[in-house]
C-alpha cells in the first residue's frame, strides 16, 4: 500500500458518503423527514473525514511533497481553493441544519447545499483521481509513497476516527429512508 493508494481508499468512502447525500437531499426535496441525527452525522462526516482526515492528507504531506519537484502546483492551488470552497458550503451545511433544528424552516438550504455538496465531490474527485495518476507516475517515488503511508498510519487518533467514520456511514446506508 502506498499513500496515493490510502487517498483512493478514502475516495472510496467518500462516494459511499455521496450516495447519502445525493438520497438525503432527494428525500429532503420530496418532502420526506430525514431525522436530525443523521442529518448531524452527515455533517460530522463531512467536517471529520473530509477536512480533518482526507484534506489534511493531502494539504499536509501528499501536496507538500509533489510540489517540492516543482511540478503540478498550478493543479495543487487549484485543488486547495477546491477544498476551501468545501469548507465553506460545509459550513453552509452545518448553519442550515442548526436554524432548521431550532424551528426555522430551513430545509430547502439544507437540501440545496447538500445537492451543491455532492456536485463538488464529484468533480473533485474526478480532478484528485487525475492528479494523484500524474504524480504518481511522473514525480513521487516509491520511497516518498512509502514514508508518506508510514506517516499516514502512525496517527492512531486519525486511525480510530476513520475507523468510526467507516461505522457513521455503514450505520447511514441501513437507515430506512436511504434504503427506500
Amino acid at each position: 500500500m502506498s499513500a496515493t493508494d490510502t487517498l483512493r481508499d478514502d475516495h472510496k468512502q467518500i462516494k459511499r458518503l455521496d450516495k447519502v447525500i445525493s438520497k438525503c437531499y432527494s428525500e429532503i426535496n420530496s418532502g420526506k423527514t430525514i431525522p436530525f441525527a443523521d442529518l448531524e452525522k452527515i455533517a460530522n462526516i463531512i467536517s471529520e473525514f473530509l477536512d480533518s482526515i482526507h484534506y489534511s492528507r493531502e494539504e499536509d504531506s501528499y501536496f507538500p511533497c509533489v510540489a517540492s519537484y516543482d511540478h503540478l502546483k498550478k493543479e495543487i492551488r487549484a485543488l486547495l481553493i477546491e477544498h476551501e470552497f468545501s469548507r465553506n458550503i460545509a459550513y453552509k451545511i452545518t448553519l442550515h441544519l442548526k436554524r432548521w433544528k431550532n424551528g426555522e424552516e430551513s430545509s430547502e438550504p439544507v437540501a440545496r447545499f447538500l445537492r451543491t455538496y455532492s456536485i463538488y465531490l464529484n468533480d473533485h474527485i474526478s480532478k484528485e483521481e487525475d492528479f494523484f495518476e500524474r504524480a504518481e507516475k511522473e514525480i513521487i517515488s516509491k520511497e516518498e509513497e512509502k514514508e508518506m503511508f508510514e506517516q499516514f498510519q502512525s496517527d492512531m487518533v486519525i486511525a480510530k476516527k476513520m475507523e468510526s467514520i467507516v461505522k457513521e456511514i455503514d450505520y447511514l446506508e441501513s437507515q430506512p429512508w436511504f434504503k427506500n
